[in-house]
């Protein structure tokens, strides 16, 4: 199989997996059936109509988020052209994308596949991140089979969407999601209720999915659940967010080589990740009793649990959820480390860290935590973790960055 590809964006996973797994024989049934605004076919290479076409499927105005399909070498019956596909065909499809006169290039995969009455060229077109996309100034759309110049209306309603993924990661839509992923019931009992001011079941409160709107867990004019929405109230977060997890793990000793003595993957919807995690600090904390005079007795732990909770409270909320590394939690015999994965975000500084310079990376998540009850100020809750820890013994918690991680460690009381 003969393979090109052109592109100056990087290709989405999910979609270029979709598109470069349909087999030869699923590409002749396609071929054979109705031309659409996924689909097209020519019996010949056509570089007019080649690169007008690259530009709408790369539009996507339905907005499947699929890729385009652009076969050459099939008459409009299906049935194979007389066209040879050789190299320097593939070639000239792959240059149809560097003539300068597209903004944005759009990206697109070219291969060669066979049919069983021979060859044809298979153009695969990703969707535009940022559209529109403008084909020597024009933007062209597909319309069912037609290719078109979009109107006033479309060309805004394309810009929305290029606009709309300047939303922060937490607040864009979940392609191929929709609300049915999201366990209703669950959100009725632990969100709506909290967030939504007056009773959500009265006769004048607004339609569930517009109170779903409303709080951003769906998308604005797309009717996608946001990622924070997925995180938070998904019947299964993982299936859409591969790193929305926590490895505990226990270490009998001071080095990472040391023996594991107990090891545990947190997975679920944020809020019961976090609450499985805050269980297992209260369990791994270790208490010296010392008895002061004849019934006094001093509880002394090693860790304030409160403050361990507010910094992993602080990862879970803070971390990138576009890595799919989880959050990972490391106790040894002398310390606590707890890895982020994503680095410093926004106007937040290694100066400024914890003293009152704050951003959000997921301000969707964190106002969905505070709504569940994990909420701390805006910047306190560093400082606070601080305080608490002072106020147990122990010495001052420390952070080390990088470009994609945050490790905080905590030492134990001496």
């Amino acid at each position: 199989m003969a393979f090109v590809a052109f592109s100056s964006l990087p290709l989405r996973p999910a979609t270029y997996a979709a598109m470069t797994h349909l087999t030869d024989g699923e590409l002749a049934r396609i071929a054979t059936g109705l031309e659409s605004d996924r689909f097209e076919r020519r019996r010949s290479l056509d570089t007019r109509a080649l690169r007008r076409n690259i530009c709408a499927f790369a539009n996507d105005l339905p907005g499947h988020g699929d890729a385009g399909l652009y076969l050459i070498g099939v008459e409009h019956d299906g049935r194979r052209s007389d066209i040879l596909i050789n190299d320097e065909l593939l070639r000239a499809i792959a240059s149809a994308g560097n003539d300068g006169n597209f903004l944005p290039t759009p990206s697109f995969v070219v291969e060669k596949r066979r049919f069983s009455d021979g060859e044809v060229a298979a153009v695969f077109v990703e969707p535009a991140l940022y559209p529109p996309v403008r084909y020597r100034g024009r933007v062209w759309v597909r319309v069912g089979p037609t290719v078109r110049q979009a109107t006033p209306d479309e060309e805004q309603r394309l810009g929305e969407r290029g606009a709309s993924r300047d939303f922060p990661f937490d607040g864009r839509p979940c392609p191929g999601a929709t609300p049915a992923d999201l366990d209703h019931q669950f959100l009725r009992e632990h969100n709506l209720s909290r967030a939504v001011a007056g009773d959500a079941g009265a006769e004048n409160a607004p339609p569930f999915e517009a109170r779903l709107r409303s709080l951003r867990l769906l998308a604005p004019r797309d009717p996608s659940p946001t990622w924070g929405a997925l995180l938070a109230f998904a019947r299964d977060p993982l299936e859409w967010l591969p790193g929305a997890r926590v490895e505990f793990v226990t270490i009998q000793g001071r080095e990472r080589s040391d023996p594991v003595r107990f090891r545990q993957t947190l997975r679920g919807r944020i809020s019961e990740v976090v609450r499985d995690l805050e269980r297992l600090i209260r369990l791994s904390i270790q208490v010296a009793t010392q008895i002061a005079g004849v019934e006094l007795e001093v509880r002394r732990p090693d860790y304030p649990a409160a403050a361990l909770q507010e910094l992993v409270r602080n990862a879970v909320t803070h971390r990138s959820y576009e890595s799919n590394l989880p959050v990972r939690v490391y106790w040894y015999s002398d310390r606590v480390e707890i890895l982020s994965p994503g680095g410093l975000y926004g106007l937040v500084s290694e100066e400024g860290f914890g003293e009152g310079s704050t951003d959000y990376r997921n301000p969707l998540v964190a106002e969905i935590m505070e709504n569940l009850g994990f909420g701390r100020r805006l910047g306190v809750g560093i400082p606070w973790a601080r305080k608490v820890l002072e106020d147990n013994g122990n010495p001052p918690p420390k952070f080390a960055f990088s470009p994609v991680s945050v490790r905080a460690t905590v030492r134990a009381k001496p």
